[in-house]
């Protein structure tokens, strides 16, 4: 009995590591949703290369968020430190300082950035997604056409059409205003590419139901349509909204102080000459912060919704 009951010890013992190491296994699968190979030893592998991909891909907003911590004598240091070594909260005072002095308050400026990329990202995903259903659901004359202009004019950047864009903003009367920055981003062909290419896996046979139970086009794009491609304009919302707010194409349409974005009034901090370079840092951890915040919020429903949904023909 005693020789048994030591067996029983040693092959525990040996069994130890690999229960824990199928434990673990198991933990990670949880956490992420999903098994990523055959093996254990291969889900733990691929887990922490993806870690450590994620954490260098990290790395620059993690040096945004430490720059806007350090002294001034760090922020001049050469060769740059990375990581912070004396933290103070200095920058934040001086920047508050800063835009209590300015003719205009920071708030107009943070108003006008998260007016225009709102409007902008919403006229986006609407048209692009209006005129994505009408290209893919509907056949008529001249489709093909109109999408391979789409796509020819992705091949153009901003600068191309700085000079035509200024002449039909000043011929039209929108110098000076918001239409300027909304009007040009709603029309974006990134937005219209991506829905049209994945509204291509709606089945058609069940819009010709909806129509034959005598639903009506708004009611089949709205109801139907829109919910069923939740992951092509959370997609689309991401990059227009990044696009916009980053954005500093529209500053010479935008010549009145009180309507400029962040962007601008960025700008004219860091003209200051160097001992704003402080304020600079936290205004650009503001800039980042948030089309980081869309982004996880946006990322997690195209995950939800592209795994608890999916319909083939």
């Amino acid at each position: 009995m005693l020789k048994q009951g030591n067996r029983r010890l040693a092959r525990a013992a040996l069994n130890a590591p690999r229960l824990f190491l199928r434990a673990a296994a198991r933990r990670v699968r949880q956490f992420f949703g999903i098994s990523l190979a055959r093996s254990i030893g291969g889900d733990l592998a691929t887990v922490l290369f993806l870690s450590f991909i994620a954490a260098f891909m990290a790395l620059p907003l993690v040096y945004v968020f430490v720059n806007a911590f350090k002294p001034p004598d760090e922020l001049f240091l050469f060769p740059p430190r990375f990581f912070v070594q004396n933290p103070t909260l200095e920058n934040f005072s001086d920047f508050a300082a800063l835009i209590e002095n300015s003719w205009v308050p920071f708030s107009r400026y943070a108003f006008n950035s998260a007016f225009t990329t709102s409007a902008a990202t919403a006229a986006h995903v609407v048209f692009a997604s209006m005129a994505a259903y009408v290209l893919e659901k509907h056949r008529f004359p001249g489709r093909r056409l109109f999408f391979s202009v789409v796509i020819l004019s992705l091949m153009f950047s901003s600068e191309v059409l700085f000079v035509p864009r200024m002449l039909v903003m000043n011929s039209i009367g929108w110098m000076d205003t918001y239409w300027a920055i909304i009007v040009p981003a709603a029309g974006m062909p990134i937005g219209l590419f991506l829905i049209k290419q994945f509204m291509a896996s709606v089945p058609d046979s069940l819009l010709e139901s909806a129509k034959i139970d005598g639903a009506n086009e708004m009611y089949i794009f709205w109801n139907i349509v829109m919910p069923l491609i939740k992951p092509a304009w959370l997609t689309a919302l991401i990059f227009c909204s990044q696009q916009i707010w980053n954005n500093t194409s529209g500053a010479p349409f935008i010549r009145a102080e009180q309507l400029k974005p962040i962007p601008q009034a960025m700008s004219r901090i860091l003209d200051g000459g160097i001992g704003r370079w402080g304020s600079g840092a936290v205004v650009s951890l503001f800039m980042v912060s948030v089309p980081i915040t869309v982004f996880i919020i946006a990322q997690a429903n195209i995950l939800d919704t592209m795994t608890a949904s999916g319909l083939k023909e």
